[in-house]
């Protein structure tokens, strides 16, 4: 403020005509520029207003047009303190000594408010004086500082530092903050360009958003620059840095105003968020994407794939072997270790992939292989900066060094796989193309990916422990085929469910009896694993021990029905089938199973239509048998629901594929099962299957 009309009020006079006008906040304030609202004016020598910003005509109403070439003190100033305006600001001119401090202003419409100002004497590359005066409401003002009171990371920021340059983009006034935060006098700042004053920064950046602003006339606001200043050469700063096109009264481009401010712990602070914003989105992601199924080579894949790339460039997953063989123990403390990889993953094709250990092969750790280390502590290694002997340390003989070495290895960590006490293995991870070494935070995160994982992978173990029993069980309980059946040939399959699900309790028999006939039988325990299987195994004995009796199919399946009623899982379905050779026919009964295929020679596959019953279990439901004459070349296939059930396909569509198929000729029996598995099953199968086919002779 200045010329010959006006006065500010020094720093702490109080009230002045609007001194409790309301403040109206900033809509959508990013910056602490814009919740201030800094307003920036520059006046002659005269005191004529030649430069008004657009937050100068926010917060006192006069647009440029308004302000320019007006005396200041007139426009914004009560007569009461012109006096002491005209002396501040011939103090300002002629001695070039900032001032700041608050006063009363009169907004366009009439009505008083206080403002906070910094006012300081500029010099153009001219010669000339002018005065640049900032403001800011002061009830704005004084809400920041009580919201500045209340964090420790504002209270420390530093001042704002202020430039006028040149259209020349060259310097050509600054202020003592400024000369503090760039390291370099006012005068070393004079006649410089940005890159000359400061090199550390992206100086090209700088120079086209100058232009720009230059150029346009819009103003650039709390733009984030990070870099070094000779002040502090050695560490990275961050600054919200703000530009303004500086005008005359004729509107002709003086060059621009720079306001800077520090803000370096407001980027650490979101920095360090946004690392653990990520660490949390890895985490939750490593939630979501391990574990997916009980396969424990799948789970380790998983597990290696969520650290590559994130975490590491070459992950790889290592289980003790005792822990793979049931027998989980402690490491000897100066003994080997016998590990075997699950999993290697690598971000990028890199010969570090052929210094890990192949996957499923038994690998023998020295102790003095850091690997060794992490399982016998049960605590992380990290090496941040690998050396010759770290890497002899971290490969598995001179070879796997020399190759870890030539793909750039420069930096190690493994942490432990724990869960529910034991060390199953360890978490291997190395860097090489990723420049940063491993840190503190790194391990934190790995250690808790690890134990996120390792709960998951002794749940795949355990249960491949429990599925490896009830599959020998299983198939300790299944029958051999028997050399000699009378005017019959039968072949028969049972495939388990796949690595990831349990074994279930499907079975098949074939029964020669007394007098000739055969009984074929295939049943379906719902449920799976070792009761399955042992329910199963069960209703086989009993099966076998009805057929003794030549009961009928319907008579047999309601001994079933009560048998099962002790057992658990206390349901089954079962279709059960007695072929006679002296009459040509077979007497068929079922409960609750999918309808055997019955193809006549010369003819098409078809469904039998049998009374359906109920699964064994339901108890007091009826069941009933139907006979089927059977001629030479006939056959009949029975199966269970695995082979037909899947979960992108209703039943009826399966049913007619199996019909399908069934229509082309195979050369032999054993040809159409394993052909019907191979084209009616696949790897991810959930369910167990057993088939049965059986053909009249001719």
């Amino acid at each position: 403020m200045g010329g010959a009309e006006g006065t500010p009020a020094d720093r702490g006079t109080a009230g002045g005509p609007g001194a409790e006008a309301a403040v109206t906040e900033p809509s959508s304030a990013e910056g602490l520029l814009d919740v201030l609202g800094v307003a920036a004016l520059v006046l002659d020598a005269d005191g004529r207003i030649v430069l008004w910003s657009p937050q100068a005509e926010e917060l006192l109403g006069y647009t440029a047009e308004e302000a320019l070439g007006r005396y200041a003190a007139r426009l914004m100033v009560d007569e009461e303190h012109f006096e002491r305006v005209l002396h501040l600001f011939e103090r300002v001119m002629s001695s070039g000594d900032a001032w700041s401090g608050e006063f009363p202003v009169r907004h366009k419409d009439g009505t008083g408010r206080v403002l906070e100002f910094r006012n300081m004497r500029l010099l153009d590359d001219r010669g000339d004086y002018y005065a640049l005066g900032l403001a800011t409401d002061q009830a704005v003002l004084r809400k920041v500082e009580r919201d500045l009171a209340l964090s420790v990371r504002l209270v420390d920021q530093s001042p704002i530092g202020l430039a006028v340059l040149g259209p020349d983009l060259r310097y050509v006034g600054v202020n003592a903050a400024l000369e503090r935060i760039d390291g370099l006098s006012a005068d070393q700042h004079k006649g410089r360009g940005v890159a000359e004053v400061l090199p550390f920064v992206d100086a090209e950046a700088v120079d086209e958003a100058m232009r720009g602003v230059l150029d346009t006339g819009v103003p650039v606001l709390d733009r984030q620059m990070v870099g070094r200043t000779a002040a502090d050469p050695d560490t990275d700063h961050a600054w919200s840095v703000s530009l303004y096109r500086l005008e005359d009264v004729a509107g002709r481009v003086l060059g621009l105003a720079v306001s800077v401010v520090d803000v370096t712990d407001r980027y650490r602070a979101a920095t360090e968020a946004e690392r653990a914003r990520h660490r949390l989105a890895l985490v939750a992601d490593a939630s979501v994407r391990i574990g997916t199924t009980l396969d424990l080579e799948q789970t380790a894949r998983e597990l290696a794939g969520i650290a590559v790339p994130e975490l590491a460039d070459v992950a790889a997953v290592d289980l003790l072997d005792t822990v793979l063989e049931g027998r989980p123990g402690p490491v000897a403390a100066d003994g080997p270790a016998v590990i075997r990889a699950l999993a290697v993953a690598a971000a990028y094709p890199t010969v570090a992939v052929q210094a890990a250990d192949p996957p499923g092969e038994p690998a023998h750790y020295g102790a003095d292989r850091l690997v060794t280390r992490c399982v016998r502590t049960a605590r992380p290694v990290m090496v941040a900066a690998v050396d010759d002997e770290a890497l002899s340390c971290i490969a598995r003989d001179r070879h796997a060094a020399e190759l870890l070495a030539r793909a750039g290895v420069h930096s190690y960590l493994a942490v432990p796989l724990i869960a529910r006490g034991e060390v199953l293995g360890a978490l291997d991870l190395k860097r090489a193309r990723n420049p940063l070494p491993f840190t503190e935070d790194d391990v934190l995160l790995a250690s808790e990916l690890a134990a996120r994982a390792a709960v998951c992978i002794d749940n795949a173990r355990l249960f491949r422990r429990q599925r490896e029993t009830a599959l020998t069980l299983q198939r300790s309980l299944l029958p051999r085929t028997p050399r000699h059946l009378v005017g019959l040939e039968v072949a028969s399959r049972y495939q388990p469910a796949g690595a990831g699900s349990e074994v279930g309790g499907d079975w098949f028999d074939i029964i020669p009896m007394d007098d000739g006939r055969t009984a074929l039988v295939v049943g379906d325990v719902m449920g799976s694993g070792i009761n399955s299987a042992t329910t199963m195994g069960r209703l086989r004995t009993a099966t076998q021990t009805l057929s003794r009796l030549s009961l009928e199919p319907a008579e047999v399946l309601r001994h079933l029905d009560e048998i099962i009623v002790d057992l658990e899982p206390s349901l089954a379905t079962c279709v059960y089938a007695v072929y006679d050779p002296h009459r040509a026919q077979c007497c068929l009964g079922t409960a609750g199973h999918p309808p055997p295929v019955l193809i006549r020679a010369g003819d098409g596959p078809r469904l039998l239509d049998l009374p359906s019953g109920a699964p064994l279990g339901v108890g007091g439901v009826p069941f009933h048998d139907v006979t089927a004459a059977l001629a030479p070349g006939d056959r009949l296939v029975f199966y269970t629901d695995g082979l037909v059930e899947t979960r992108d396909q209703d039943i009826d569509t399966r049913l007619d594929r199996l019909l399908d198929l069934l229509r082309t000729p195979d050369p032999s029996l054993e040809h159409t099962c394993d052909r019907l598995l191979r084209e009616l099953r696949h790897g991810g199968n959930h369910d167990d299957v057993a088939l049965l086919v059986a053909r009249v002779p001719d």
